[in-house]
This record gives structure tokens, C-alpha cells and sequence, in this order.
């Protein structure tokens, strides 16, 4: 390494939390106003460590005899090799050493488009928020039309869309650079329009040509919106991780879209949902064949000998379960 030396403390997720130029070895750290860099951590002693040449050309840090010590991969250590990516923690203090000559990597393609920020995406997201709890609101609604209620329909989605998009702006705020709240909007609105169509689309699918895996499974592709709004979430926060985000996002998919179909084969013996297609449209949405009633009443009665069929299966081992009870009686 070549001085001048940059002292990099660190967060628990490797980012740099600040840096302190020395200009020349040897490097005294600790507590106390005499060192050459500061720690203000409780856990370090006032001369907690010294970093100086190794005598090949390398740094070397050397503990100072602390009652916490010298950490590196989790062990104590008297003396500790310095490279340009050795973390060492001091006491709860993460820090690294980096020479001038230290290589960084080509910057990043700016892929930001910072003309969408603030007022105009926040604006967008909040009446997308609006539409999506409107139109819930409007198919769920058998009553007379209240204008009051669709107001308030409106003002909770609003209210939740703030809380919801507060929430990862002030996450943004600390693992990120700038709060984004108007970004975070925008990606609620999007998907709550975007669930609002699948269900009113696959129910209209559904409905019309008795597709009824669609609904029997809907859900699913609901989870699948949701997870796709966390991942942009957190790619609006950390952009660099989208595959950590991407893998993370799928894993939370599965797992959820497991603990579905689990719950339904607990509750009913079978995977989906439902036992059958709740959704009733106007007779005119209806496209697939007809089905006469003789169709109908030989498929009641093939239904029906299966039935007996299991219902007889059942009697006759209730009854040599009871015999085999009354021999070992006698």
C-alpha cells in the first residue's frame, strides 16, 4: 500500500459509514485524543491498536494488549495482516485500511431516471391507489349508490398507501441515500391496479369458459404481485442487490404460495381455494358449450355409483372392524 492511508469504518452490511485520511505509518487507534484516528466506541481501549509496516512492502496491525481485542474471521488475534479488503473489528467498531494506490471498479451506467422523482410519480401512484380501491369497492357493492361511502372507501386507501409507502421511504432514507417517497407510491399503485385486473380478468376468463383453476388458484398470482412489489421496493432502495432481492422475493413466493395450497388440503382435501367457482356474472358473459340435460343426469349418475361404491367400501370395513372387536372380546 502506498500513503497516504484511508482509515474506512463500516456498517454491519459492508457499506462505508466514513473515512479518515492519515497521512504517513505508524497509525494509532483507540479511544483517546493522542491517537491518530478516533474510535468513539465504549468497547475500545484508549490505545486499542497499532498499524505499521510488516517490512515486505505490507501493514500489519498490532493489538495494544485491549481487554476486547483485535477480531478478524471471528477469532482474536495478537497481530492481524492488512490488505486492501481485511475487516477487522475493534471493539463494536468494523473498520479497514486502504492505500492511495487501492483499484475501484468502473462506475455503474446511471440507469436512474431522475426526471421520475417526487411530485409527478407520488401523484400518479395515489390516484392509481384511488381507482384500485373504487372499483373494488364498485364490483363488491350491492347497495344503493352512498356517495359517503366510496369517499371513504377512497380517503382509507389514500391513508394506507401513505403508511404503506412511508414506511419504505424511511428505509430508503437509511439504507439508501434519499427517501423516494414519491417512487414507493408509485410501485403500491402499480400493483394494486395490476391485482385488480388479474382478478377481474380471470374471473371474467373463468366464468366464461368454466376455467375454474383460474379462480381455485388466483390467489397465487396475487402472492406473485405482492412479491413483485416488495422486489422493486427493494430496488428502489438498493439497486446494486436485484438478485439477492430477485432470489429473496422468490424464495418468500414459494414459500407462502406453499403454506396456500397446504392450508387448503388441511381444510377442504384439496389444493385450491375453493370447492367451486363462487363467481356469478350476467348470463351473457357465459361462452363455453352447453350442456343438455341428459349429459347432465348421466354424469349424476356415474358420480353416484362411485359414490355408493366408496360408501359400501366404508360400511363393509366399519362392519369386519366391529368383528374382529367382538372376537378378541370373547
Amino acid at each position: 500500500m502506498k500513503a497516504p492511508y484511508f482509515i474506512e469504518t463500516l456498517a454491519r452490511n459492508g457499506d462505508v459509514l466514513n473515512r479518515q485520511q492519515v497521512a504517513s505509518l505508524p497509525i494509532r487507534l483507540g479511544r483517546a485524543y493522542d491517537n491518530d484516528v478516533i474510535l468513539d466506541d465504549l468497547h475500545t481501549a484508549p490505545q486499542h491498536a497499532l498499524i505499521e509496516d510488516d517490512g515486505a512492502g505490507g501493514l500489519v496491525l498490532r493489538d495494544l494488549g485491549s481487554l476486547n481485542g483485535s477480531i478478524h474471521h471471528g477469532k482474536r488475534e495478537a497481530s492481524i495482516a492488512l490488505s486492501g479488503h481485511t475487516v477487522v473489528r475493534l471493539g463494536h467498531t468494523s473498520l479497514r485500511v486502504r492505500g492511495a494506490d487501492h483499484a475501484v471498479p468502473a462506475e455503474l451506467t446511471d440507469t436512474a431516471i431522475h426526471s421520475w422523482e417526487g411530485r409527478t410519480p407520488a401523484l400518479l401512484g395515489l390516484a392509481m391507489v384511488a381507482l384500485a380501491a373504487l372499483v373494488s369497492n364498485w364490483i363488491g357493492d350491492v347497495d344503493s349508490f352512498d356517495p359517503i361511502n366510496y369517499l371513504l372507501v377512497i380517503a382509507g386507501g389514500l391513508g394506507g398507501a401513505l403508511v404503506w409507502g412511508g414506511v419504505w421511504a424511511v428505509a430508503n432514507r437509511l439504507f439508501g441515500s434519499l427517501a423516494r417517497f414519491g417512487r414507493h407510491l408509485f410501485i403500491l399503485g402499480c400493483g394494486l391496479v395490476a391485482m385488480e385486473v388479474w382478478i377481474g380478468l380471470s374471473s371474467a376468463i373463468a366464468y366464461a369458459y368454466s376455467q375454474e383453476w383460474l379462480t381455485r388458484f388466483g390467489s397465487h398470482v396475487v402472492v406473485a404481485i405482492i412479491c413483485c412489489m416488495i422486489f422493486f421496493h427493494l430496488c428502489t432502495i438498493k439497486a446494486r442487490h436485484a438478485r439477492r432481492f430477485a432470489a429473496a422475493s422468490a424464495i418468500l413466493l414459494i414459500l407462502i404460495s406453499g403454506l396456500n395450497l397446504m392450508s387448503g388440503l388441511q381444510r377442504s382435501g384439496r389444493l385450491g381455494n375453493e370447492l367451486y367457482m363462487s363467481v356469478l356474472l350476467p348470463p351473457a358473459f357465459r361462452l363455453s358449450a352447453n350442456h343438455g340435460p341428459d349429459e347432465f343426469f348421466a354424469n349424476a349418475a356415474r358420480l353416484k355409483a362411485r359414490v355408493d361404491a366408496d360408501r359400501n367400501k366404508h360400511v363393509g370395513d366399519d362392519i369386519s372392524g366391529e368383528d374382529d372387536d367382538g372376537g378378541e372380546d370373547e
